[in-house]
């Protein structure tokens, strides 16, 4: 009897208990380096605890293959996409892989897209690339990109391979944008060297094998911070590379997805895209002291424009004119 009266006690109180909603899983493919990604995570958990985060770090040409391959196979694992190969998102709106989300403080930060934003994507922040230099070596900053032409840069400044950087064929194709391809002639007449990834351009900088480089920001910010002898210059004309981020449609996720979108565009997350030595999407938040970058709002308004659409169809075009150029070939 006691048995009995036990299982309908236990029935009621199951049936009088409130009926708790399943926790929120977001998976997060980035290109985003570990530190900047992790720190991010907690800040998004502590202010959001019902739900539970997990990303993949990895170059975007890869996670761009990783994405086709579960395509293939009939679902793509991620909520969220957050890379800086920018043409990458323009071609998934086009697929109409992209769920429209403009984040609920849309307003308080830089959209370095214009007519092009309708909410399938959000830059996130704005990373930057300028000329690297060996302070040993170079005394004098340079303050124009026709400075690479000088002699003291002859045989000594590199750019990472636009086949292999996506960073790079962002700026090459923005360099040949505003100034054309004599730019990179005369590069080449100088004997400019094709180097591999961004680091690497940026460490042969900092060793000496190279004078300077096309260096991108936060990297070479942080080696600077660990006392590197490089300096950052930024010429007139910028080189602005957005990191936009981007909701999956379709996943059963949208709730967390658009809370961190939300959170990646709020004051605190962009003071800790800030610290990590690349420019935030809000005018609001100080880059701190010890980095030397022109401010956000300054930097999308000396940044060179280009049609994104038009590079992501000439992206063989424009590697293969590159290359050509720089090994002489042309």
């Amino acid at each position: 009897m006691r048995t009995g009266l036990g299982v309908c006690l236990a029935a009621c109180l199951l049936a009088l208990s409130p009926i708790l909603p399943a926790g929120e899983n977001l998976i997060v493919y980035t290109s985003m380096k570990e530190s900047l990604i992790g720190s991010l995570r907690d800040g998004f958990l502590k202010k959001h605890p019902e739900v539970s985060m997990d990303y993949q770090s990895a170059g975007a040409g890869k996670l761009m293959a990783k994405i086709a391959a579960e395509r293939e196979s009939g679902k793509i694992l991620a909520d969220i996409i957050w890379t800086s190969e920018v043409p990458d998102f323009f071609k998934m709106r086009l697929d109409g892989l992209l769920e429209k989300y403009q984040p609920a403080n849309f307003g308080q930060i830089l959209n370095p897209f214009g007519a092009d934003y309708d909410g399938s994507f959000t830059a996130a922040r704005l990373g930057t690339l300028g000329i690297g230099y060996n302070t040993r070596f170079i005394k004098t900053p340079p303050k124009e990109w026709s400075d690479l032409f000088k002699p003291e840069y002859k045989g000594a400044f590199g750019i990472a391979n636009p086949a292999l950087s996506g960073t790079s064929y962002m700026s090459v194709a923005l360099l040949a944008e505003k100034f054309g391809w004599e730019f990179f002639e005369k590069l080449g007449k100088n004997s400019a060297r094709i180097g591999k990834g961004s680091g690497q351009v940026i460490d042969d900088t900092a060793s000496g094998d190279l004078v300077a480089s096309l260096a991108v920001d936060y990297i070479t910010n942080d080696k600077i911070s660990k006392g590197a002898p490089l300096g950052l210059a930024y010429p007139p004309e910028m080189l602005v590379v957005p990191s936009p981020i981007a909701i999956f449609k379709g996943t059963p996720n949208l709730s967390a997805a658009k809370k961190f979108v939300d959170f990646l565009v709020s004051g605190e997350a962009q003071v800790l895209i800030a610290g990590e030595g690349t420019l935030p999407v809000r005018s609001d938040v100080k880059i701190p002291d010890v980095i030397v970058m022109p401010p956000a709002d300054e930097a999308i308004k000396r940044a060179i424009q280009i049609d994104y659409n038009k590079i992501l169809t000439d992206k063989e075009i424009i590697i293969k004119k590159f290359t050509d150029i720089l090994q002489g070939r042309k």
